[in-house]
């Protein structure tokens, strides 16, 4: 059997890029034709229980490193995926946009952006520069039926356990028990809001919850919080015309750090001064949030010696927990973070990778796409050394700069 797609779209005959539009499915088999739905086609139908690699995630770095683990030509590997592919953009507010641009630049050997795997571009298939989460959930699923991932989704991982000297390890989930020699961490952030910041949080909608901005009633916010998701959405409750308070603790804004990991992109910089110039937001800067309290026509927001007035909930965008905290034990945190190693396996528990935004190493933060694609190859190679396995389809990884295993070479300083 094989899996034929159907697009409305193109392919570029110079390059194997592929765009999204509408997809047909359809699996042959020597008989006849029978329409799949999605789900069949990614759902693993096998009983097998022992894999070589568990993936746990199906976002952009679950399915990224899955890529690469069929390029090496691993096959017995699943992904679990406690939702569906792309479920934490799927869950963006509707206005919700990406902040590093795509551009189609594989014809000069660059990739765009907010690609996961070679011969992809997310600007060509929907033709936009800054993506919903919505249409990246689409690509990330063309991704995942293209490249045929074996992918078990509405599965949870309840825990993971390491076996003794090395042995693998021994996952529990809502589907049932799996054992794996290897595990590779992808779970992301976004599904683990930081809900509780300080007292009375729970009066606040974190932005997490929103499913669009436009639905919100009233004329008055406070947002609580001024990094990214905190300008983003001050800047659409003005567009629709809202008076904003947007409440940082640090000024974000005059924060000129060329590393976007704790400065603000550009892109969110031009939003911000376009909704400032029209009068509809306050930046209340160097303000830590102690406190909510309801009162009877509205909430008030407290800092030491401050205090604001809210008639609506305050809109709390205070970020997300690392998903590695599910599985604390198996990390050392004496840093503040996941201790890993230079292939970016956990420090404590051999075996255990970790791939997307949690991975970190001293002040080089990966929490972009851009940046923590990078770093799959380089858990692929560590796996496929110790599998016995050819590394060299890799090369085409570190000629694309796909491969950064010389941390040395990471600097945002600049001269202009």
């Amino acid at each position: 059997m094989k899996l034929l797609f159907f697009r409305k779209s193109w392919l570029t005959t110079a390059s194997p890029i592929f765009c999204v539009r509408k997809l047909a499915f359809f699996l042959e088999n020597d008989y006849h034709y029978h329409k799949v739905s999605i789900g069949e086609c990614l759902l693993v139908k096998k009983t097998n229980d022992r894999f070589e690699v568990v993936i746990v995630g199906a976002g952009a770095a679950g399915i990224g490193c899955a890529v690469v683990l069929k390029d090496l030509g691993i096959e017995n590997f699943v992904i679990l995926e406690r939702h569906q592919v792309g479920a934490s953009f799927s869950r963006w507010p509707e206005e919700m946009k990406f902040i590093t641009p795509s551009f189609p630049g594989h014809g000069f050997g660059l990739l765009d952006l907010n690609a996961i795997v070679l011969n992809t571009s997310p600007a060509l298939s929907f033709r936009k520069e800054h993506l919903s989460g919505e249409e990246y959930a689409i690509y990330l699923e063309t991704i995942a039926e293209y490249f045929q991932l074996p992918i078990k989704t509405e599965t949870n991982v309840n825990t993971i356990a390491a076996l003794p000297q090395g042995q693998g390890f021994v996952l529990e989930t809502s589907q049932g028990e799996l054992q794996s020699q290897f595990v590779i961490w992808a779970a992301g952030e976004y599904q683990y809001p930081n809900l509780n910041p300080f007292p009375g949080a729970e009066l606040c909608i974190h932005n997490s919850q929103i499913n669009s901005w436009r639905e919100l009633e009233g004329e008055e916010f406070v947002v609580i919080g001024g990094y990214e998701s905190g300008v983003d959405a001050a800047s659409f409750l003005a567009a629709l015309g809202k008076k904003v308070k947007l409440i940082d603790r640090n000024s974000s804004w005059l924060n000129l750090d060329p590393d976007p990991s704790v400065s603000l992109s550009p892109y969110t910089l031009k939003r911000l001064e376009v909704a400032y110039s029209m009068g509809r937001i306050e930046l209340i800067g160097d303000q830590h949030i102690e406190a909510v309290k309801a009162e009877k026509k509205g909430y008030v927001v407290q800092s030491e010696y401050e205090q604001w007035f809210s008639p609506t909930p305050p809109i709390l965008c205070t970020g997300f927990n690392s998903s590695l905290e599910q599985i604390a034990p198996l990390f050392d945190w004496s840093n503040g973070y996941a201790a890993l190693t230079q292939e970016d396996e956990s420090t404590l528990t051999p075996g255990l990778f970790v791939v997307g935004p949690s991975v970190r190493h001293g002040n080089i933060i990966f929490c972009f796409i851009y940046k923590f694609r990078q770093r799959f190859a380089v858990v692929g190679n560590a796996i496929a050394q110790r599998l016995g396995i050819d590394p060299s389809p890799l090369e085409i990884y570190r000629e694309q700069g796909l491969f950064l295993d010389d941390l040395s070479c990471c600097n945002d300083d600049c001269v202009c």
